[in-house]
């Protein structure tokens, strides 16, 4: 049985993580330009024990990002390039048959690239929706079934899948099952002008930045820990309970919700946001979470987890329009 932290030692861990975060945050911005909001909602995927999605053109540093956080965290990663002939098995791993020196047979299992602690998933929507699917059970257990034997995968475990949207060639959607799987979809945007300016300069110079470690993992971990500690006042309970219920067609109060959504989000979305706003609150140096948190984590959380009618699309209704009315209701 375990016992919860005196106020004074939980207020000087928060204070400790908090700093450290901000190092975090120092040592990406010397390598990641004009992405801040990107950053932020990554590092609330980590902190929160979850995976993010990031979506965005091609040359947006969303591969750069993950190679960037495997380092600062101090994470061993490994990364994944999906590509239409990939197999589950070159991720997952298999078993091959070897002869011992006394001519006996057996299998040994080789390990594939998922057994690291942060996964990068690169252009995860290149791949069939079978070897993205193989993703699953590691993604939601931390372990995989190779063979009809269970093979623990290190902890912590993240995934950061990048991908294109799916509006360009050669791209495959990602079953619903899956998406949900992640915390956050990150939307990633062209930088400002003043970003791409300083951008342009640092990178095309003789002394370009590198990442450096500032974290370990077993320091990522006590974090995540200290996330789920952190007390949710009621208010942001039934805030986070009246956004994720009322973008559910079936149920929602809002006329706008029953005509356009076709499908809303589950239980696990309110766990994501309640996850999530914690995290946002220790990044931010507070020792709880507000409704400010839960809206502004919104759009993060429910915009992989709902879906609008063929109809709404005709209208111009998007998922987008639909998660600002949500807003409005606990504003």
């Amino acid at each position: 049985m375990t016992t919860a932290p005196a106020p004074d030692d939980a207020l000087r861990a928060l204070e400790t993580v908090t700093a450290r975060m901000a190092e975090v945050r120092a040592a990406i911005g010397r390598v990641i330009f004009g992405q801040d909001r990107v950053v932020e909602e990554t590092l609330i995927t980590l902190l929160a024990g979850g995976h993010a999605l990031l979506i965005g053109v091609p040359g947006l540093a969303k591969t750069r990002l993950v190679q960037t956080l495997g380092i600062t965290l101090g994470l061993v990663d490994k990364r994944v390039q999906f590509t239409p002939d990939l197999m589950p098995a070159d991720i997952l791993g298999s078993e091959v048959l070897e002869e011992g020196p006394g001519g006996g047979r057996s299998f040994r299992f080789l390990p594939g690239p998922v057994f690291c602690q942060l996964l990068m998933a690169d252009e995860i929507n290149r791949a069939s929706p079978r070897t993205q699917s193989a993703l699953l059970q590691a993604m939601q257990e931390g372990r995989v079934s190779v063979a009809g034997q269970d093979h623990a995968l290190p902890v912590p475990f993240h995934v950061l899948a990048t991908q294109n949207p799916l509006e360009q060639e050669g791209t495959y959607p990602l079953p619903e099952a899956q998406l949900d799987r992640f915390l956050l979809q990150i939307d990633v945007g062209y930088p400002d002008l003043d970003s791409e300016r300083r951008m342009l300069i640092a990178t095309t110079g003789c002394d370009e930045a590198v990442a450096a470690p500032v974290l370990t993992a077993a320091e990522l971990m006590a974090a995540q820990s200290l996330v789920r500690q952190l007390p949710v006042g009621a208010a942001v309970v039934e805030a986070i309970l009246a956004l994720v219920r009322a973008g559910r067609p079936d149920g929602s109060g809002l006329d706008e919700v029953r005509r356009h959504v076709a499908w809303g989000p589950g239980p696990r979305a309110a766990q994501a946001l309640m996850l999530a706003a914690r995290a946002r609150a220790l990044l931010d140096d507070r020792l709880s979470p507000s409704v400010d948190d839960v809206a502004a984590l919104a759009a993060p959380v429910l915009r992989h987890r709902m879906a609008v009618s063929y109809a709404a699309r005709a209208e111009g209704i998007t998922v987008q329009h639909i998660i600002a009315r949500l807003i409005e209701t606990i504003g």
